[in-house]
């Protein structure tokens, strides 16, 4: 029975796939959980258009990470820390801090986008890579700052 995948499956194929499979494996666990369509002349029509579809919100997608991309280039993020009275900092700069100071600036930037081997641990200048959608990259510069009291 020749089928399109709704969703990837697993050792079968990925979303938007028109595959041959057994009839009795289609009729009783694929269509059941919704996995797939039939793929008759109605279907493989619905098909084209969601590609068409995909592949215009493929190309928004890649034109605003690359719009946030060059725009995040060389920028500057401040992040003020409390530190002690021999300039050790209380708390460590992590992906997680920096993303939520991006956030606050109006940057949609995962933790996991941002190349941090180990939290920041000492105030200072340090330059650090985020990998965007579409594998673009940014480079940006984190200042960490004493926190005025």
């Amino acid at each position: 029975m020749k089928v399109i995948l709704l969703e990837d499956v697993e050792n079968l194929g990925k979303k938007y796939d028109v595959k041959d499979t057994a009839d009795g494996f289609a009729r009783n666990f694929l269509l059941p959980k919704k996995l797939v369509k039939i793929a008759d002349k109605n279907s493989l029509k619905w098909l084209e258009s969601q590609k068409v579809n995909m592949e215009k919100n493929a190309e928004e997608q890649l034109k605003q990470a690359q719009e946030i991309a060059s725009k995040l280039d060389g920028y500057e993020v401040i992040i003020a820390v409390p530190v002690g009275e021999e300039g050790q900092l209380f708390s460590l700069v992590s992906a997680q801090k920096i993303a939520d100071k991006l956030g606050e600036l109006g940057f949609k930037v995962k933790k996991s986008q941002i190349e941090l081997v180990e939290p920041i641990k000492d105030q200072g200048e340090y330059s650090l890579k985020l990998k965007l959608d579409h594998n673009l990259e940014a480079e940006i510069k984190v200042i960490v700052t004493a926190q005025e009291k």
